[in-house]
């Protein structure tokens, strides 16, 4: 199973947060509380997301945390991948078709790549500025309309 982990999904929702008021300043103690989680859980995220370029930590009495960008300029990829690093579906992916032990044998590395590559894609092209607005809405209507290109059934004899 495809999974990201609980941080990346927390991540994902504490920054739909703020993106529905990119230019706002927001505590850890705020958010926790309006998304319902611990605060040390926000504030480890926060942090985290702050060694990146996604979020501003401002200090003093008017501190806390921002958007570093404006929220059409934040793609889901990039937030996963400061969360949980590369995105990669299988260790070939990640660490190269020679790292893995039947690399030489492997007759299905392209395939993943090829699949990894929609993947990543697909979540290129979602914004923070989409997750604010299905933030808004029952969750049940599509975010985006996704064209897989390049992918497609090769029957080999």
């Amino acid at each position: 199973m495809i999974k990201l982990n609980r941080e990346t999904d927390y991540g994902v929702g504490i920054l739909a947060l703020m993106a529905k008021d990119a230019e706002a300043r927001y505590s850890a103690a705020a958010l926790a509380e309006i998304r319902g989680l611990p605060q040390p859980i926000v504030s480890k995220i926060l942090k985290h997301l702050a060694r990146s370029d996604l979020v501003v930590s401002y200090r003093g009495a008017k501190g806390g945390y921002g958007l570093a960008r404006q929220p059409d300029e934040i793609s889901v990829a990039e937030i996963i991948t400061v969360l949980e690093g590369p995105i990669a579906l299988t260790d070939c992916i990640e660490d190269g078709r020679e790292a893995c032990q039947y690399g030489s044998q492997c007759n299905i590395s392209n395939v993943w790549s090829r699949i990894n590559d929609v993947v990543l894609k697909a979540l290129s092209e979602i914004t923070l500025a989409d997750t604010a607005i299905a933030e808004g809405d029952d969750g049940q209507g599509p975010i985006h309309t996704l064209e897989f290109t390049g992918v497609r059934h090769v029957r080999e004899h």
